[in-house]
C-alpha cells in the first residue's frame, strides 16, 4: 500500500469514527494536519467517491461475514436454516476429497 493510500485510509477512518461525512476536502485537511504534504488530491477524491454513501463502521464490522448470507440469516426460519446447513456440510466434504494431499504428492515433495 502506498503512502497516499495509507494516509487517505487513516483519514477516512478518523472521519468515520467521529461520525463526519467523508469528503475529499475533509480527507485532504486531515492529511495536511498530519504534516503529510506529498499526497496528490486525486487520492482523496478516489477515497471519498468510493466511500460515498457507505457506513465505514458497518463495513469494518462485517468484513468476514460473507455478504448476502449475513442479511438472510436472521430472516430465515429455524427449519430453513437447518435444511441449508446439511448441503453446505456435504459440499465441504467433497472439497476435501479433491485436495492435493490425497493424490500422494505435495508442493515440496
Amino acid at each position: 500500500m502506498s503512502r497516499a493510500e495509507l494516509a487517505s485510509s487513516y483519514a477516512a477512518l478518523i472521519l468515520a469514527d467521529d461520525g463526519i461525512e467523508i469528503t475529499a476536502d475533509k480527507l485532504q485537511t486531515l492529511i495536511k494536519a498530519a504534516n503529510i504534504d506529498d499526497i496528490e488530491p486525486i487520492w482523496t477524491s478516489l477515497f471519498a467517491k468510493a466511500l460515498e454513501g457507505k457506513d465505514v463502521k458497518d463495513l469494518l464490522t462485517n468484513v468476514g461475514s460473507g455478504g448476502g448470507a449475513a442479511a438472510a440469516g436472521p430472516a430465515a426460519g429455524g427449519a430453513a436454516a437447518a435444511a441449508d446447513a446439511a448441503p453446505a456440510e456435504e459440499e465441504k466434504e467433497e472439497e476435501k476429497e479433491e485436495s492435493d494431499e490425497d493424490m500422494g504428492f505435495g508442493l515440496f515433495d
